[in-house]
């Protein structure tokens, strides 16, 4: 497997005189980075700006939102790290220290959402959110991450699948040799499904389909664990169950397939209120703000004032609609409406005065 990681790698599908033989690495500043962990970040930093450009469309802050990368990148890292050293540990029984060396691959997806999604739980359970627009918008993010970072094994000539004669091989020539490998693109195969993923979600959460919080993310759960299934089938670097031949990756993808579409099937005859999405509920209790002060609407305001302090919202108005909020074309001061009123009052007294 080392020796592939200086191979040059060709696409027979795009030419003859097409060959690449990327380096791991790069320079920049006088200080040497590693491809593998800024293709990583380059897919951390676009999810972050479309969950950014969307969190409101979920009841959720930006606010809440940075806080939560706090918790849930790191924890995240550490569960991929872990899934993989784990179920590999034999690579690193007589060098330990190379367990934190991340930059040169050794990252298992599973395990990161796994850590990511104990650690939303425990902060949504603190900061009072409901867990389901949370995962909903979270799921985007993990298709972007997904997506973009699988050409970091691309780069580190890893997370290949078997070898095969398809159109679309890949080729892999190791340095110093004349004999070509041509293996599954497996990375490619991830990469793109996870793009189409991405397209199908964006689609349909745009369309306000969406009838439950967590719909979104139980998607993403079938999508994945569908691609993944299969994909992994054909890796030729897959981790094991102990003892067996078992591919732990395939094994989780069948089972969160199954789970995902069970609970799917359990909401499909469920009636959800529009009324109930945590979005909906917050844009309400604003929407109640600004008419209770327009009219002074005391009691609607308490009302409001009593759920946003139970927790059920925690998104300025501003944040929510986007900009400052005006006031509803409805609710006209009484002042205004009594100055409207006057001159026809007036006219009309008149002519009963002259009758």
């Amino acid at each position: 497997m080392n020796a592939m990681r200086s191979a040059t790698i060709t696409f027979p599908m795009l030419g003859d005189r097409f060959s690449i033989n990327p380096s791991a690495t790069f320079h920049l500043f006088g200080r040497t980075f590693y491809w593998y962990g800024a293709i990583i970040a380059l897919g951390f930093l676009l999810a972050v700006v479309y969950c950014f450009k969307r969190s409101s469309q979920f009841g959720i802050s930006n606010d809440n939102l940075i806080d939560l990368l706090i918790f849930a990148v790191p924890a995240g890292i550490v569960g991929a790290r872990l899934y993989y050293v784990i179920f590999n540990i034999s690579e690193y029984v007589d060098n330990p220290v190379d367990i934190i060396k991340i930059w040169e691959g050794g990252l298992a997806i599973y395990g990161g959402i796994i850590m990511a999604v104990i650690a939303t739980a425990i902060f949504c359970k603190v900061k009072k959110i409901p867990l389901g627009p949370i995962l909903d918008i979270g799921a985007f993010g993990l298709l972007i991450g997904q997506a973009v970072g699988r050409w970091g094994n691309f780069v580190n000539r890893e997370a290949f699948g078997v070898e095969t004669q398809v159109p679309w091989r890949m080729g892999l020539t190791p340095r110093g040799t004349n004999t070509t490998f041509y293996v599954h693109p497996t990375f490619l195969y991830e990469s793109l499904w996870n793009v189409l993923g991405l397209v199908l979600l964006h689609i349909f959460s745009k369309k306000n389909r969406r009838r439950y919080d967590g719909q979104l993310f139980l998607y993403y759960v079938c999508w994945y664990g569908l691609g993944r299934m299969f994909i992994e089938g054909l890796r030729t670097d897959s981790l094991y169950l102990s003892g067996t031949n078992i591919r732990v990756s395939q094994l989780l993808a069948g089972a969160s397939l199954l789970v995902g579409l069970i609970i799917l099937i359990v909401n499909r005859f469920r009636h959800h209120e529009p009324e109930q999405l945590w979005v909906n509920r917050v844009q309400a209790i604003h929407a109640g703000e600004d008419i209770g002060n327009a009219g002074d609407d005391d009691s609607f305001s308490e009302a409001a004032e009593e759920e946003i302090q139970d927790g059920v919202s925690q998104i300025p108005r501003e944040e929510i609609y986007g900009g400052p909020i005006a006031e509803p074309a409805d609710a006209v001061p009484p002042d205004s409406e009594t100055a409207k009123e006057t001159p026809e009052k007036t006219e009309d007294s008149d002519q009963n005065d002259e009758s």
